[in-house]
């Protein structure tokens, strides 16, 4: 006996169900592929954390410890008279790749004095002079500024210096008929030093590069002409 219910079929129900099943399937893959996206992107972020925490530093490569033939730089030099503003030139070089701003107000310099020891600091490892005097071994040279400071670079060098408590490494040696002297900090300020001599020998050029972390450069070249003894 009928019990005056309508009663839906049962093809009505299995397309009805199948439909429901496949909007729940599709609701679910979509969750769980914008789940998956959500979790590889963080995995991506903490691979890049992670690779820029292990960069290697840059380290400098050795130059060559033997001297070209004929190339000798002993002697005594004088640095030319048109050099009266080497000592601004460099100042302007340092400031512009130390990384620091060197441009506060006077009120702030406490808080400008707190970074700068997050500076580059290498431009202390550069010496200066008006006269030079150079002396070359077979292994070495030694350049003496002024009479004052004597600077003693070994010939394939690859060492640390320390100036107080600041520390850098340094590599010095040849390339072709230039002595290359590279010094950086632990801020990744380098200062290179290119001596070179003219064709006829009577005159010493001192090109000296200060390039920030950033690989900005800065540049300044230095002529010397001999001085009989």
């Amino acid at each position: 006996m009928a019990d005056g219910r309508k009663r839906t079929p049962a093809a009505l129900r299995d397309k009805t169900c199948m439909m429901r099943n496949r909007d729940e399937w599709t609701m679910l893959t979509a969750g769980m592929v914008k789940s998956k996206t959500i979790q590889c992107a963080v995995q991506l972020m903490a691979w890049g954390l992670i690779l820029a925490a292990c960069a290697e530093p840059e380290i400098l490569l050795p130059h060559s410890s033997e001297a070209p033939p004929g190339i000798d730089f002993s002697g005594r030099w004088k640095i030319q008279p048109d050099a009266s503003g080497d000592q601004r030139r460099l100042r302007q070089a340092i400031d512009s790749t130390d990384g620091i701003d060197n441009y506060r107000s006077a009120s702030s310099s406490r808080r400008s004095s707190s970074k700068r020891s997050k500076g580059g600091v290498v431009h202390i490892f550069l010496e200066v002079g008006n006269s030079l005097k150079v002396t070359q071994t077979p292994y070495a040279l030694f350049i003496s500024f002024d009479r004052s400071v004597v600077e003693e670079f070994n010939f394939g060098e690859q060492r640390a210096v320390s100036i107080g408590a600041v520390e850098a490494m340094r590599v010095s040696g040849w390339q072709d008929t230039a002595y290359v002297v590279e010094t950086l900090d632990r801020s990744g300020m380098k200062l290179t030093e290119r001596y070179e001599l003219s064709a006829d020998g009577n005159n010493l050029y001192r090109h000296i590069i200060f390039r920030s972390k950033k690989l900005e450069e800065e540049s300044l070249m230095q002529t010397f002409d001999r001085i009989e003894d």
